[in-house]
């Protein structure tokens, strides 16, 4: 039945507003894939004005050439990223794989060239494992069903196995499979998940009889077991649900006696640690000293020398590690900036790297390494990808702000820590405030050609906070929006109109609201409690109604939102629930909004958009529409992201900049 996994968007229901449309003028683009509702016609002058912003291009790390001498890159040359690859520095980008939709996860066969790589159809999440050799003309072939969710690809040392995540067995539980590539016939269950939490592989053990394995219950409880292949036993290695602690496996050490892993457990940040695999060992912390998250890492080939990164208020540092002194140091050659994909090349030699910070896009880089494990050479710039012909020189940079909340000096947050762009000219300056999803995501002065197009084209300020809840900042920060206090993340931004309110800069009487999925439900909400201070709000894929987002979301991560936001089974959780719900408190809201939804969207199901669109117009409340029939949890084509951006730019136009 693989062939539904290629049809699966055309046969997606056609879901719109239920609500009378006598009055509702509907129009569609994109080959009727882009159906808009009283959005107006986007005037060719928009459309060139912002033509530049749009036409900026990523080229993300994702894996070394089987000989160490190339490097394979994601970028985008047509509609959707695919897979690239380039054999020198600012060499040509030689695509690979030639899809309609973006290609997900790549990783290389360990001593050959084969790949894996995951893709969906339609932003449906619902990912295939594919099996590509590079070198012949022979097309991808599909490894798992068509059908299920399957991703965390994982392959043993040997090139021959690969053991992932999957919900193939009923669609809803996350299990642990593995497969011959030679033969998708072998694929197979070697670990049942008996909850709803996710399951996935991390590392084979040398002689392939063991897996690290993962099991992410929520974002602040996660456990590392050891799994015995063949007899199927599990032994719990870090983590106690009765004590929850979040621990991230990274690889089995060079004996095979331990294992390397990120923990929370003996503090408040999350910190790089060593484990002996003996029967009640403890954690051996290796960086104690730095009080901020580890936020990833890699180990070599030969697993003698390891690399992590560190998220310094929301900048990256990345770290050199020699596994059997267990010292580090900083790798002072890479610039201040976000740093991602990080991967040894096959002898260990180099490093490969994404680096992105607010004035370059994400670029492929790559580290030469010294023979002495903490010892490095040059970076280098492998790819230059283009920006639209903007000088990027002249980008505003943003400045890290903090402001009091509601609650500083009573127990919250002392601060709340936000990065403001803020335009050269003179003020006052309407405001855009952007608010992040996750809920545990967090804010970094990453590349935005958006914000950008925002801060020269509008004329406003763009401001990113980072309110409670927020990772990034410590367990206990990420906690305090968990359960009854849900809404002490909103009145953060409250705290925040305060905070403009008393910028000499910043015009108060001017400012707007932007967020999406979790930062969706932040939109709709302090639309609800600041109509009063708001101009103008943008949702997009956001929670309006808790329960039935609950109720609603797809099978396989239901578990784990009830974890976050609490279980609407519980009669009193469903009253509180219930009682934050913007939908049920739409009367409330008093200003223009932009809905934007995803038709195959698996997290926020479509729904959530209709209901609080449907509300809002039948309260005469001005609402534009508009809905991709073939997209997911946000826009990945390059086509509709244009016009999503266009219509983001209009609305801002005339219900904040003309006010």
């Amino acid at each position: 039945m693989k062939h539904k996994f290629l049809i699966a968007c055309s046969l997606a229901l056609l879901v719109f507003s239920t609500a009378p449309v006598a009055d509702v003028v509907t129009t569609e683009t994109n080959n009727g894939m882009l159906v808009m509702q009283d959005i107006p016609a986007i005037p060719d002058e928009v459309i060139a004005n912002l033509n530049r912003y749009q036409n900026v291009r990523a080229a993300g790390f994702l894996d070394w050439t089987e000989d160490g001498k190339g490097i394979y890159i994601s970028t985008r040359f047509g509609d959707v990223s695919q897979v690239h690859r380039v054999d020198h520095p600012g060499g040509a980008r030689h695509q690979v794989t030639f899809f309609d939709e973006p290609v997900g996860g790549l990783q290389r066969q360990p001593g050959g060239s084969n790949m894996v790589f995951t893709m969906d159809a339609g932003g449906s999440e619902f990912s295939q494992v594919f099996l590509l050799d590079p070198a012949s003309d022979d097309d991808a072939v599909m490894l798992t069903d068509g059908e299920s969710r399957n991703g965390a690809v994982v392959w043993d040392r040997k090139g021959e196995w690969i053991a992932y995540q999957s919900t193939r067995r009923n669609g809803a539980s996350n299990d642990v499979w593995m497969m011959d590539v030679a033969n998708s016939e072998t694929a197979q269950i070697v670990l049942t998940s008996p909850d709803g939490t996710y399951w996935s592989p991390a590392d084979f053990s040398a002689d392939n009889t063991q897996l690290l394995i993962l099991n992410y219950a929520g974002n602040a409880d996660s456990r590392i077991h050891l799994l015995d292949i063949e007899s199927g036993n599990l032994r719990l290695l870090a983590g106690n649900p009765d004590k929850p602690s979040s621990n991230f496996p990274l690889a089995f050490d060079h004996a095979g006696a331990g294992f390397w892993f990120i923990t929370d457990v003996k503090g408040d940040f999350r910190q790089l640690a060593w484990q002996s695999l003996e029967e009640g060992a403890e954690p051996v912390i290796v960086t104690g000293d730095i009080a901020w998250n580890v936020e990833g890492g890699a180990i070599s080939h030969d697993r003698k020398r390891g690399v992590f990164s560190v998220n310094v208020d929301g900048m990256s540092q990345v770290y050199l590690l020699d596994m059997a002194s267990r010292e580090f140091a900083m790798v002072d050659a890479i610039p201040t900036g976000l740093v991602g994909g990080m991967e040894f090349s096959p002898d260990d030699r180099k490093l490969g790297l994404t680096l992105n910070t607010s004035k370059t896009p994400s670029d492929s880089f790559v580290l030469e390494l010294g023979k002495g494990a903490l010892e490095f050479g040059d970076l280098t710039r492998w790819t230059y990808s283009e920006v639209g012909g903007l000088d990027t020189d002249r980008f505003i940079e943003p400045n890290l702000v903090h402001y009091p909340t509601f609650d500083s000096g009573n127990g919250g947050p002392e601060r709340i820590p936000a990065w403001l762009y803020k335009p050269a000219s003179q003020g006052p300056h309407p405001v855009i405030i952007v608010i992040h999803g996750g809920p545990e995501g967090q804010s970094r002065p990453s590349f935005s050609s958006t914000y950008q197009m925002w801060v020269n084209k509008l004329g406003a300020a763009v401001i990113r906070p980072n309110v409670r809840g927020s990772a990034g900042y410590g367990k206990q920060y990420m906690s305090l929006d968990n359960g009854f206090k849900r809404e002490d993340s909103v009145k953060d931004i409250g705290a925040l109109l305060d905070w403009i309110a008393k910028q000499p800069d910043l015009d108060e009487d001017r400012v707007a609201v932007f967020g999406g999925s979790y930062g969706g439900y932040m939109v709709l909400a302090s639309s609800v409690y600041y109509s009063d201070r708001l101009k103008a709000a943008v949702d997009v894929v956001g929670i309006s109604n808790f329960v039935t987002f609950l109720e609603n979301t797809q099978d396989y991560r239901r578990d784990l939102r009830r974890a976050e936001y609490g279980d609407e089974r519980d009669p009193a959780m469903r009253k509180h629930l219930q009682s934050i719900s913007p939908l049920n408190l739409v009367d409330r809201i008093n200003i223009p909004m932009l809905v934007v939804q995803g038709q195959n969207d698996p997290r926020v199901p479509v729904t959530e958009a209709i209901q609080i669109v449907d509300a809002l117009r039948a309260q005469g409340q001005t609402v534009w529409y508009m809905n991709a029939l073939n997209e997911g949890h946000g826009y990945r084509k390059k086509e509709n992201r244009d016009v999503y951006g266009q219509v983001v730019f209009m609305f801002l136009q005339e219900h904040l900049v003309g006010h």
